[in-house]
């Protein structure tokens, strides 16, 4: 079926659209009443207004509190200014731009070609996406740190990478996950990006210790470790290989040296396919590659974290996977994890109520890496010297018809070298014409109250 091609028909599948979202958001899967982000408000407020500290406070009626660094808490201070619903309006205006920032970097010049329509369609498939709209619902932070990070990918990408590292470093200053990306710098050997990003975390890191020098303390000594703050490690919510290794081992507790052992071969992989995607300057993979890692290699990796993801689809779109993107989307979007909410037993068990870790780690093992020579739009930096055109006593060869043209990308060349995508920005280098001789030939179970949040207020025991 083909989309309308006129204002009309497309303003009215954008309102169908919208509504049956709409509909689906408000019946089917419950909304987390922000349920982070109180923790976040309550947090600030106990400890600018009643003298409590950063991790003393916990939402009432429940055991769990603030579990990220002291600078994060720097960084939400503005709260304590406003009452608990502006703080909530803000961060879903907060949300909103950096949803729209990721989408602008991932696929903005894609969609920008089908204007208002391409967009409005996005914005309904992402409604639809959980990751997304628990992050939403949650009053999470994982999209801003998420724009945070693919801010480095665009300057890299576009030949601005001696610009790159501060978001990177303030994504780790405010959550330690991102860090991961620094190791990403490293092995891409962008040595002045990677020190930026370290300087930045360092310096944010110090700057909350000295504001903050008691509760900095009782985080790196004593909250980092407790992960009893956070939530239990077999929740089906944690789709990480720790909470895989935590179900299989319920009710006892999962091997330390199987985890251990899990996550080096996950680092091993992604070193792997990293280095391939950075060494064929393909940003957007080796980006996708890193959130993907993240996402595996953390001991606790909540369904809404898997907003880490979204690079990856850009990635299978940009490559024209389309009916793989279009299967994983519909898997990431059913909830079906949930249907082993109270039993995660035997191989059903097993198989469905890790079915998000399954994704991503098939994702990690043969998500596309590196652009096929022939869809190349510009010459990289490596390309030495353009073939030489025949000599005029050469016989001519007639030029080809048909020739393909470079298919929408965000992954580019860096320094100056060329780069398609990742945002709008333009690229510096000029195409080279071929000559003739270089011619080409449910069940719902989530809906329900005690299934409101992630972090359950009274979890199934152990």
């Amino acid at each position: 079926m083909r989309a309308p091609e006129t204002g009309g028909p497309r303003l009215l599948l954008v309102c169908v659209l919208a509504t049956a979202v709409a509909v689906f958001t408000a019946t089917v899967p419950l909304l987390r009443d922000w349920f982070d982000l109180r923790v976040y408000y309550g947090t600030v407020d106990a400890w600018t207004h009643q003298g409590g500290g950063i991790y003393d406070y916990l939402l009432p009626g429940t055991t769990y509190g603030f579990t990220y660094p002291p600078f994060a808490a720097l960084t939400m201070l503005p709260m304590a200014l406003v009452g608990e619903r502006t703080a909530i309006a803000l961060a879903l205006i907060l949300n909103l731009v950096a949803l729209a920032a990721v989408v602008w970097i991932l696929v903005g010049p894609a969609l920008r070609r089908y204007g208002w329509f391409g967009f409005a369609l996005a914005g309904c498939a992402l409604a639809l996406f959980e990751p997304v709209r628990d992050t939403f619902s949650f009053g999470q932070v994982n999209l801003l740190l998420l724009a945070l990070v693919l801010s480095d990918a665009w300057l890299l990408s576009t030949g601005r990478g001696r610009r790159a590292g501060v978001g990177i470093g303030l994504a780790a200053a405010v959550k330690l996950t991102p860090a991961i990306f620094i190791g990403l710098l490293l092995l891409a050997r962008r040595w002045r990006a990677a020190g930026v990003a370290t300087a930045v975390t360092a310096g944010a890191t110090a700057l909350a210790a000295w504001v903050a020098p008691g509760p900095s303390r009782v985080y790196w000594t004593e909250a980092l470790w407790d992960t009893g703050r956070i939530g239990r490690l077999d929740y089906v919510s944690n789709q990480s290989l720790q909470g895989v290794l935590a179900r299989l081992a319920a009710p006892g507790e999962p091997s330390r040296a199987a985890w251990a052992t899990a996550v080096l071969l996950a680092l091993s992989v992604w070193a792997w396919r990293t280095s391939r995607a950075v060494s064929d300057e393909d940003w957007t993979a080796a980006f996708a590659l890193t959130g993907l890692a993240a996402c595996l290699v953390s001991p606790i990796t909540w369904v809404h974290h898997l907003v880490w993801l979204l690079p990856s689809f850009a990635v299978l779109l940009h490559r024209h996977r389309t009916r793989v993107a279009a299967v994983l989307y519909a898997v990431l979007c059913s909830s079906v994890v949930w249907l082993w909410f109270d039993d995660a037993s035997g191989l059903d068990g097993f198989l469905g109520s890790n079915a998000y870790t399954w994704i991503t780690l098939g994702l990690l093992l043969w998500l596309p890496v590196g652009q096929p020579r022939p869809a190349r739009p510009f010459l990289s930096r490596r390309a030495k010297a353009t073939p030489p055109a025949p000599s005029p006593a050469a016989p001519m060869i007639p030029a080809v018809s048909g020739q393909p043209t470079s298919a929408p990308s965000f992954s580019g060349s860096v320094g100056g070298a060329g780069a398609a995508g990742l945002g709008s920005a333009g690229v510096r280098a000029s195409r080279i014409d071929p000559t003739g001789s270089t011619c080409p030939a449910d069940a719902k179970p989530q809906s329900s109250s005690a299934r409101a949040s992630s972090y359950t207020v009274n979890p199934p025991p152990a």
